[in-house]
């Protein structure tokens, strides 16, 4: 049996609504974060942890005082969402024009800046590895990681064609310590909190 692409792209927008209905309709009624990647739902068990929240706080601060006042390091909602493609991604960190937060619904990602992400303890895959595929493939144009769990990260620029699909060309990486370039923007990463040994 063949299906029309037409068929098969109905069908996937179809999939693609159930699949944020869902999402919304658990908005604050169960723990963690749900979003949706080209796999499905997925769910990060965000259990309040002291150096992920510190360290957003601490890497917002830093770039809103080198920015210029109408750029912002936001750290909150909507999501970031490109229906064509079956993604919706709330990253931790936009950085993004706040003129481009007006109006209604989900951002739409090819006006952020920035995407910045700090890893999570329970689900390090998902900024390592799901959005490092997600995001140049819904056009955000810089990717940057900081992993509290060994205090490393890495900037990610440059989205080039592949057979894969899109995917970021360039990757600079960094240990905390050293300053970090943004987009136009430069930070320190001295005094970013790691992760305790679990038991601890």
């Amino acid at each position: 049996m063949t299906i029309a692409p037409d068929n098969a792209q109905q069908g996937a927008s179809l999939l693609y609504r159930a699949m944020r209905d869902f999402v919304e309709s658990t908005d604050g009624t169960l723990p963690g974060k749900f979003e949706i990647t080209k796999e499905g739902i997925v769910l990060d068990m965000m259990s309040p942890v002291r150096p992920h929240e510190l360290t957003a706080l601490r890497l917002r601060k830093r770039l809103e005082k080198v920015m210029p006042e109408e750029i912002v390091a936001h750290t909150g909602e909507p999501d970031v969402e490109l229906e064509p493609e079956g993604i919706m991604r709330r990253p931790d960190i936009m950085v993004i024009a706040e003129a481009d937060m007006e109006g209604e619904g989900s951002f739409d990602p090819r006006t952020l800046i920035a995407a910045i992400e700090i890893v999570s303890r329970s689900n390090p895959d998902n900024d390592w590895v799901t959005k490092l595929r997600d995001y140049p493939l819904i056009g955000i144009p810089i990717y940057a990681i900081f992993d509290p769990r060994t205090g490393t990260g890495a900037v990610l620029t440059d989205i080039h064609p592949t057979p894969e699909g899109p995917r970021y060309a360039t990757r600079k990486d960094f240990v905390y310590g050293e300053d970090v370039t943004i987009g136009d923007w430069t930070i320190s990463t001295d005094d970013l909190p790691l992760y305790q040994p679990i038991g601890r």
